[in-house]
């Protein structure tokens, strides 16, 4: 531990943790360009911050991280990088399984997962079958997802149930629609953590982030590590959030 994250850690309050922190891992490209290298290579060193967070966020009992990896939208890239980012996830599935496994890291892959080619599926279903007993901390990762899609996945769910007469049209309020999102049975995101200093929200978990606290930092996701996470919290824990009312006192 470094002299920084001490610092921090000691800042943080533990009853005052978020119970859900959602990350887009953005500026894998800019940081392998800055170096004159690969935008491959930093997505590599993407999965080694991912790993990071992942192991922080158990240490300190946050029930649900959720990280945004591949958009529905990042099929437009070239063919060469989106087919290094499936290998990828295949590797990350194989070789970090056993790890995530130890630390009680239940992962969820949140998206599409139908969309993707059959051995990206498999890795991908084997990886949350081998995690499915973890109780320490949930992780869903979020592939080939976009919020208007999965808002889209949970009205057509809700409009079979109607039609075939489980659901009544006067029945249907925020608690259902909840029910039939991906994330369903998790809290929505207390925090929004944005890399690599952009102000917008990429079409991710647009109904659930609806009263989340955001944090953009300008550091690119390949350095983004434990001290940039607990950062993050510390600023957390600054705020007063109001769910639309009023500050205390006003």
């Amino acid at each position: 531990m470094t002299r920084d994250e001490d610092m921090l850690k000691s800042c943080i309050d533990p009853s005052r943790l978020p119970r859900h922190v959602a990350v887009i891992m953005d500026g894998n490209g800019r940081w392998a360009l800055k170096r004159g290298l690969p935008r491959t290579v930093g997505h590599q060193r993407g999965v080694s911050s991912l790993r990071e967070v992942v192991h922080l966020s158990a240490e300190l009992s946050i029930p649900v991280l959720s990280a945004y990896a591949f958009s529905t939208e990042n099929w437009r890239r070239p063919p060469e990088e989106v087919s290094f980012l499936m290998d990828l996830f295949v590797e990350y599935a194989a070789k970090e399984c056993d790890e995530l496994k130890q630390n009680g890291v239940k992962v969820r892959v949140i998206g599409r997962v139908e969309g993707l080619s059959p051995h990206v599926s498999e890795a991908i279903r084997a990886l949350e079958e081998e995690t499915q007993d973890g109780q320490r901390l949930v992780l869903n990762l979020a592939v080939n997802y976009g919020a208007r899609w999965e808002i889209v996945d949970a009205i057509k769910a809700i409009a079979d149930k109607v039609w075939s007469g489980k659901l009544n049209p006067e029945e249907i309020d925020e608690t259902v629609v909840g029910d039939h999102l991906y994330t369903a049975g998790l809290p929505d995101p207390d925090l929004l953590i944005r890399p690599a200093g952009e102000f917008r929200l990429s079409n991710f978990l647009l109904w659930q982030l609806a009263y989340t606290e955001f944090y953009v930092t300008p550091v690119l996701w390949p350095d983004f590590g434990r001290v940039d996470f607990l950062q993050a919290l510390v600023h957390y824990q600054r705020r007063e959030r109001r769910f639309g009312g009023l500050k205390r006192g006003l």
